[in-house]
């Protein structure tokens, strides 16, 4: 950024301006494979700093073309959603003021990490339940931005089933509250003569005339986070429209956040899981129903892969989780290591099965259930009582955690790692994309997900400074999202479009969609500079641009 630009952002707002070459570099990268210097970064004090900056930009926009505001709070965005080329409003050092409580819900900011709401609602036996894998390193910006979810989203759903009021600084600079709003109050809303009169008039005349055609786009998998959620705003049977439901999982593109209300649900007592080993994936489609159908919390399953990976790189992998973890993971890995050692193989996907309730009789008589019922089908199958099922989760959360963290020279590579699909669908689906990657010898890569919803993780280890890796991305990208829209998926269940996955909306949704979801964009920010090039106009060809050089 100019100089001169520099010295009149500072007298503009009282929060923190930084440009030094370390900064920079630190807010160039997220947790995806893309690098995007920013020209400044910014640590808003408060709302008026925020109101500030959508005023500055707006102002000199036009002398610096590239000028925008990319939100940040945590920066674990696996898609590049978080990095831009004009100025990173980081929201992690100012707006991460205690969260309050009032009942079960609780406003926090954006900056506030997951895991310090975490330990406030649990003192009053409460938790937000969409909390992702990151649960230890992100922040309420992002999960709301972004419209997380994970291992209780097979019974709670997503972060846009929790949302109840937001905060925002929209287009011209001003404050406004997003809220469900019944019809007398929309009509109120689309009567001012002002930018949200305007807002609402247009918005709901979008929705109201595009109605059977939203209607239809929406996807019937059971998560989604891709595109702009504008099946969500507008229930014509109840008269209720509400942007809350479109701002969620929008990505920072339509405005900034400055705080949210969210409901918790409470926590149960008791939980008990199953643990089902399976060496062929023939009868998985009925194994998928018998579980489903005595609804758990969690569903969850991870593959060979993610159990050799863990194994060839321990050292590193129990190293990563201090003495007492890596006790607890030589235990939890004790048996695949005796498994390789004798010569077995090792299962092709294991699956966990989490139970809870508040009556501990009901939670053991649900797994034991499931045991009678997948008799015919031979599986093997362990119990976990309660207290050691944490050695399972050990497994499935911290194999994935160590996909985030460089292994020798290898680097993740999250591209494909968030579709969705039908769970019927889940063997031969996942048979098709893993044919697709085996044509690349270069991409070790694990299965893990969400198997009760049929949202699965896909993410390939690499060395990123390999021409042939490089080149397959895009090829890869291409193929695997072709045979995700041919079962009617999602490219993304929790992660969002980024930089990745933008360019692929038109192949999920078509045309037609894509460009309301432009005219949506328009709406809100119609001099683009929230976020540009996620969500709407995003170019395959930047993405590849701007892949990481070095780590």
């Amino acid at each position: 950024m100019d100089t001169n630009l520099i010295s009149e952002l500072k007298k503009v707002i009282e929060g923190d301006v930084v440009n030094d070459e370390a900064t920079l570099l630190e807010y160039s990268h997220d947790a995806s494979l893309f690098e995007v210097k920013p020209q400044v970064v910014v640590f808003p004090k408060h709302e008026k700093d925020v109101q500030s900056l959508v005023n500055f930009v707006n102002t000199n926009k036009k002398e610096n073309p590239k000028l925008s505001l990319t939100g940040r709070s945590a920066g674990t965005d696996m898609g590049g959603g978080s990095i831009g080329e004009g100025i990173v409003v980081a929201f992690g050092k100012y707006f991460n003021t205690q969260p309050i409580i009032n009942g079960n819900i609780v406003t926090t900011q954006p900056g506030v990490f997951y895991r310090d709401l975490e330990a406030l609602t649990l003192q009053k036996d409460l938790i937000f339940a969409s909390y992702p894998a990151s649960r230890g390193l992100c922040a309420m910006g992002g999960i709301l931005n972004n419209n997380s979810g994970g291992e209780k989203s097979l019974q709670y759903g997503k972060t846009e089933n929790f949302v109840r009021r937001l905060k925002v600084v929209l287009g011209d600079g001003k404050t406004y509250e997003l809220k469900p709003l019944n019809e007398e109050e929309l009509n109120k809303k689309k009567s001012q003569q002002d930018f949200e009169g305007d807002l609402y008039r247009r918005m709901f005349d979008l929705i109201n005339n595009n109605y059977d055609e939203i209607m239809k786009a929406k996807p019937t998998v059971s998560k989604n986070s891709a595109g702009y959620l504008l099946w969500n705003v507008y229930d014509r049977e109840k008269k209720i429209f509400d942007l809350t439901k479109l701002w969620v999982g929008a990505q920072g593109t339509l405005g900034m956040m400055l705080e949210g209300d969210l409901e918790l649900v409470p926590v149960h007592k008791h939980r008990d899981m199953l643990i089902i080993f399976l060496h062929d994936t023939s009868h998985l489609g009925q194994i998928i129903d018998e579980v489903l159908r005595l609804n758990p919390e969690s569903f969850e399953s991870y593959d060979d892969n993610t159990l050799k990976l863990a194994l060839k790189y321990f050292p590193e992998f129990a190293k990563q989780l201090g003495p007492l973890g890596m006790i607890q993971a030589g235990i939890a890995f004790l048996p695949a290591f005796l498994s390789l050692f004798m010569g077995k193989s090792l299962p092709k996907l294991v699956l966990q099965v989490d139970f809870t309730g508040d009556n501990l009789d009901e939670v053991k008589q649900k797994v034991a259930t499931l045991q009678e019922k997948l008799k015919p089908l031979h599986p093997q199958t362990q119990t976990a009582v309660e207290g050691q099922e944490l050695k399972y989760w050990l497994v499935r959360r911290e194999s994935f955690n160590l996909l985030r963290k460089k292994i020798r020279n290898k680097h993740t590579a999250p591209f494909i790692d968030d579709f969705v699909i039908n769970p019927h669908d889940t063997s031969e689906v996942i048979t098709q994309v893993t044919d697709v990657l085996k044509k690349h010898p270069e991409f070790m890569y694990t299965v893990a997900g969400h198997v009760g919803d049929g949202n699965f993780h896909i993410i390939p280890l690499v060395d990123i400074k390999d021409p042939k890796v490089r080149v397959a991305i895009p090829e890869i990208s291409d193929q695997v999202y072709a045979i995700i829209a041919k079962y009617k998926g999602s490219i993304t269940g929790e992660h969002n479009d980024g930089l990745i996955r933008t360019p692929y909306l038109k192949v999920m949704y078509g045309e037609s969609m894509v460009r309301l979801f432009e005219e949506t964009k328009k709406i809100f920010d119609p001099e683009n500079i929230f976020n540009p090039g996620k969500k709407v106009y995003g170019s395959l060809q930047y993405a590849m641009d701007h892949l990481r050089t070095n780590w």
